[in-house]
């Protein structure tokens, strides 16, 4: 019969492999026969996928929290969930493909070397190790890991299978940092600033804070599964001509005339839609930002609710976000070609400065030139391959927006979504419609691609 010796802590310090934590625990469980089998109960309670939702959820957070822009939140989100789904795929090697050999540079991650790991944990360790170096508010990372520690002490996991499952979680994180650090990620830092143009047709700043672009050098980051940042472009923009009747000024008189006659609808959609991560408020002469989730990370959200509603496994749950996180960075890199090399003006500029200097967008223009919608390309992107997880007809309650003072919306498929998400862009006043249609192809090419190239669950 196994037999177990009860010992009362008040203060235990738990030292597992680089961070501690210090916390009451009641009681502390050890077994006193060696010969016996450990008490295995915590194995089914840490594959619970709320685990890795709480992880994602707390990233997600903290990108608010640290104001990162669209491009290079999606770079936050992709790494982490790369190391943590290499991990699961070497769990589960009947079930899903390594990403070695499918996608850039990415060699396979070393196998562990103790048998004391659990695979499931090391996943948890090593999404929250690699995303503790990509954010700034590392304290935020460490308050939540030793809130993790602390659970998993609560469910008796064995110290020797933390320590373990940690030792290879870092393991792995060190091996995908660095093939992080070959993205040009780090040189673009070192990049010059976008070089103002006069000419009117050229993006310039917009008010209110009239701020720098941002990211011109990111179509220079390493692609995931695209060949080239540009192997998806899109048509060129429409001439740009003010000429009364012309095609360019037609769209522009949409955007305005759109703006000064809103729906409440269209407006609930436009402001559901914004994901502006840092928005200005100014009051005479106090200024104040609201900060709000990209996106990117609106669709992060939205495969939480997905894989939530369709009950899927701890490693199923990883397998979307991987998907989707690989989606929407090749997206942004897309996308951001575009705009880059257009270099469209925005509707704001001109509708101030021909035809009225008091008419302002419903949305904060955001700070980067206008064609493709970077809403229109990456929605597009994610829903064309949250349908080939989930299917055509998924409907679902998106409830992501409700954390940050919005009700929820309902959706009868991820492409339903996505259409609303690239038509609020003209019900926010902030892009012309050429923009918001040559987007969605451009982001549902680069969603296909996606599915066409990376294949992780093995049939």
């Amino acid at each position: 019969m196994e037999q177990f010796t009860r010992i009362k802590i008040q203060n235990i310090v738990i030292k597992s492999m680089g961070f501690k934590t210090f916390f009451v625990v009641g009681v502390l469980f050890t077994m006193t026969n060696c010969n016996t089998e450990m008490n295995r109960d915590y194995i089914e309670k840490i594959q619970d996928p709320e685990f890795f939702q709480a992880s994602m959820q707390n990233l997600t957070d903290i990108i608010v929290h640290d104001i990162f822009s669209p491009p290079v939140a999606s770079r936050v989100y992709l790494y982490p969930t790369i190391a943590a789904y290499e991990i699961m795929a070497r769990k589960y090697p009947e079930k899903y493909h390594s990403l070695s050999g499918q996608v850039k540079e990415l060699n396979p991650i070393p196998e562990p070397s103790n048998e004391n790991v659990d695979y499931h944990l090391a996943s948890l360790f090593a999404f929250n190790t690699l995303g503790k170096v990509l954010i700034f508010s590392e304290n935020k990372m460490e308050q939540f890991e030793e809130s993790l520690l602390k659970q998993l002490v609560e469910l008796k996991v064995p110290n020797k299978v933390i320590q373990a499952s940690e030792a290879y979680g870092k393991e792995v994180t060190s091996f995908i940092k660095e093939w992080a650090s070959k993205d040009m990620y780090n040189q673009t830092r070192t990049y010059p600033k976008y070089t103002i143009k006069e000419e009117d047709r050229f993006w310039k700043p917009t008010p209110p804070d009239y701020m720098d672009g941002i990211e011109p050098h990111w179509k220079e980051i390493r692609t995931i599964v695209l060949d080239s940042s540009n192997q998806f472009s899109p048509k060129d923009p429409l001439p740009f001509d003010l000429t009364e009747g012309s095609p360019f000024q037609k769209q522009l008189m949409q955007v305005f005339n759109v703006i000064n006659n809103l729906t409440e609808e269209e407006t609930e959609i436009a402001k559901f839609w914004d994901c502006n991560p840092y928005v200005t408020h100014h009051r005479g002469h106090a200024m104040f930002a609201t900060k709000k989730i990209t996106p990117g990370g609106h669709w992060i959200g939205i495969t939480a609710v997905a894989t939530r509603k369709a009950k899927s496994t701890f490693d199923e749950t990883i397998n979307a976000y991987l998907n989707v996180s690989v989606g929407l960075f090749d997206a942004f890199i897309s996308c951001w070609d575009e705009k880059w090399n257009t270099l469209v003006v925005r509707p704001e500029t001109l509708i101030n400065q021909y035809y009225d200097e008091e008419w302002f967008p419903l949305l904060q223009t955001p700070p980067f030139p206008e064609y493709t919608s970077g809403h229109s390309v990456i929605s597009g992107a994610a829903a064309v391959i949250l349908t080939d997880i989930f299917g055509d007809n998924f409907d679902f309650v998106d409830t992501t927006e409700v954390a940050y003072g919005l009700p929820e919306r309902s959706y009868t498929s991820f492409i339903h979504a996505s259409e609303e998400a690239a038509i609020s862009r003209l019900y926010g006043g902030i892009h012309y419609m050429m923009a918001i249609e040559e987007g969605v192809k451009q982001g549902r090419a680069v969603g296909n691609k996606v599915i066409e190239r990376l294949e992780t669950l093995k049939k």
